[in-house]
């Protein structure tokens, strides 16, 4: 009898798809235990010591939120917070240079009120006329600073806003030459170890509140139609200062002249300001960007040179905005006597003004008391027509409106948009203030900005409303209204500042000169503030200016035109001791930026993306010391 071959009967089908489970329950066991022994194996009892003597190593600099400096300091972001993303355990990379890199020492207390590209001694060596000897004139490279700006002496944190716009310490800004000249005008006055502002200016010793009120008599001020205005020649700033409470955001700029420190003031006061002139070259903002424009005894010829300088105020004015003057040569009848000059020569001063605004199609408003007030038309429609009456200016043809940066002034109008009909407004209409902060631009709505569309305006703002809501988690000061003065070195479509708008801060949106797309008209359109600015130069600020500064790809963008080691020096120029920079960008160039701040006197730490470690852009927050040049020489000798 043949034996049988058959072999193993074919199993059932249960008892296969029990084995196939089986096997995918072993494959996947096996998956996390060597999970687990990767892990175990990277905390180690060394890697764990070394955290914990990380840690111990923050909390002693002070990164913690108790605050370092006995004098009035402000709690610090704290660096070693729990709710900090360990980047570290992400990333395999050596952060610090194990050779040891020469620190940055402070420079001559000579220099700690040293504005690279207003410098009075290097001013004088350009031409008087139309005070181009006052405008930007930058150091070449041989001349650049490679020390760190040091704070005065004695340095004490800022009021708190409100009180700052009332208040400074005398020893951050030693200086009372305004006190005494403009004693009569209540500009500033000296109580003890602190100024006070008074509020008073010029044409109103009695307080820019009530000439403020003056103004709203004749013009609406508070119902959000006017959020933007320019204060040209602005003193220190109390004009803008007491719109603030009315929601108006002031652009407040004004020479580095005799009025030593002015701007200095406005911004120590936490009042928006910077460093500027009606000179040969448009100012650093975009076309239609301000609802309000006003000189009060601003000293600026707006007669001379064909109306030039009434030309550019007209560029930047929105379609329908205003233009304040007052000062001579307004009321010249009671007052040329107290200005020591005629009455013909006023007299045919504002005939001359008026000859200009008409040749601009403005409509004079009203005239009353020392105040006149003229209104751009909300379109052109007219205005063309009129140049057969009105051969000057002409209209400018195929000029870019919004270019600004380091561009002369043109003896021609500015074109508006074009509209379908006479009460159209040119460029289209803003909503009114606070919608206005978060309704999609007319600049993108009408598509005039290639690749930027309303939804990803509106992403944009889901986006910063996240980083925002992460930045109060690592940067304490900010949540606890300690940051006033805040800068965005690029600043986008202006979403970090609209996310900021419930804080008691304000921001100064920079967009790069010569970007693309160029966005800083959007910005204005949102009711925010900014200028154009290169950062491989100095920033037309005073040092210690800023409480918190970001930089968002502003290093990725720069890296390979300029030193990113003289960018950061000037960042540190603007920072207050104890103030918080942001960066973003990618770990290489995080990595590099590091390696230089550790040298400034700053502590840092890189963390990932607040959506985790998977994205690659990351984030480093950086804290500048507190030190004075007086505490510096101490340590030097």
């Amino acid at each position: 009898m043949a034996k049988e071959r058959g072999g193993s009967p074919k199993p059932p089908y249960v008892e296969v798809q029990k084995r196939r489970l089986t096997w995918i329950l072993g494959v996947s066991g096996l998956c996390v235990m060597f999970y687990v022994l990767g892990a175990w194996q990277n905390t180690t009892p060394g890697a764990i010591s070394n955290r914990l003597q990380q840690q111990e190593a923050y909390d002693k600099t002070g990164l913690g939120c108790v605050p370092k400096s006995d004098q009035g300091g402000q709690g610090k972001p704290d660096l070693s917070s729990s709710v900090n993303l360990e980047f570290e355990s992400h990333h395999q990379l050596e952060i610090n240079s194990s050779e040891p890199l020469k620190e940055f020492q402070p420079c001559d207390m000579s220099y700690s009120e040293y504005t690279p590209c207003q410098d009075p001694n290097r001013g004088r060596k350009y031409d008087r006329e139309m005070l181009k000897y006052r405008e930007r004139h930058c150091p070449e490279k041989d001349e650049m600073l490679l020390c760190l700006i040091p704070a005065p002496p004695n340095y004490k944190m800022p009021f708190k806003w409100p009180q700052s716009r009332d208040y400074a310490w005398y020893d951050n800004i030693p200086h009372k030459e305004l006190s005494i000249e403009k004693a009569v005008q209540n500009w500033i006055q000296v109580e003890g170890d602190r100024f006070r502002f008074p509020g008073g200016g010029t044409m109103f010793p009695s307080g820019a509140d009530v000439y403020i009120d003056d103004i709203n008599n004749l013009i609406p001020l508070t119902g959000g139609e006017i959020r933007t205005a320019i204060d040209t020649g602005c003193g220190v700033a109390s004009w803008g200062g007491y719109l603030l409470k009315r929601d108006i955001l002031t652009m407040s700029f004004a020479p580095r002249d005799t009025h030593e420190a002015q701007v200095q003031f406005a911004l120590e006061r936490g009042v928006p300001a910077m460093i500027g002139i009606m000179g040969s070259q448009r100012l650093p903002y975009p076309a239609r960007a301000f609802d309000m424009a006003h000189c009060s005894r601003c000293l600026i010829p707006w007669f001379k040179y064909d109306g030039l300088y009434l030309i550019e105020v007209d560029r930047i004015l929105r379609p329908g905005g205003y233009w304040i003057l007052s000062g001579p040569p307004i009321r010249w009848k009671k007052y040329w006597r107290g200005w020591e000059r005629t009455e013909e020569d006023l007299k045919q001063e504002q005939d001359s003004i008026e000859d200009v605004a008409k040749h601009l199609c403005w409509t004079k408003v009203i005239e009353e008391g020392d105040l006149a007030i003229w209104q751009k038309p909300i379109n052109h429609v007219e205005c063309i027509k009129s140049r057969q009456t009105y051969k000057t200016p002409h209209i400018c043809k195929s000029d870019n409106a919004d270019a600004a940066w380091y561009k002369d002034l043109e003896a021609c109008i500015t074109p508006l948009p074009q509209v379908s009909s006479s009460d159209d407004i040119a460029g289209g209409a803003v909503e009114k203030w606070p919608e206005r902060a978060f309704a999609v631009p007319p600049r993108i709505s009408s598509g005039s900005i290639p690749g930027i569309t309303a939804e990803k305006f509106r992403e944009d703002n889901e986006i910063w409303k996240d980083r925002v809501a992460h930045y109060k988690r690592v940067v304490a000061p900010l949540p606890q209204g300690q940051y006033r003065n805040i800068m965005d070195m690029n600043a986008h479509l202006g979403g970090f500042a609209a996310a900021l708008l419930k804080y008691p801060v304000w921001v100064m949106n920079v967009i790069p000169a010569n970007s693309n797309p160029d966005t800083l008209g959007i910005v204005y359109e949102r009711g925010l503030i900014g200028a154009y600015h290169d950062w491989c130069e100095a920033f037309s600020t005073y040092p210690r200016t800023y409480d918190l500064i970001h930089a968002g790809g502003v290093f990725s963008i720069y890296q390979d035109r300029c030193e990113i080691t003289y960018i950061l020096l000037e960042m540190d120029r603007m920072l207050r001791p104890e103030g918080t920079v942001i960066f973003r960008d990618t770990v290489e160039v995080l990595v590099k930026i590091k390696a230089i701040t550790d040298r400034m006197r700053w502590k840092s730490h890189i963390m990932d993306h607040e959506t985790g470690p998977f994205n690659p852009e990351k984030i480093l927050v950086a804290v500048k010391d507190y030190w004075t040049g007086e505490r510096a020489s101490q340590k030097q000798g």
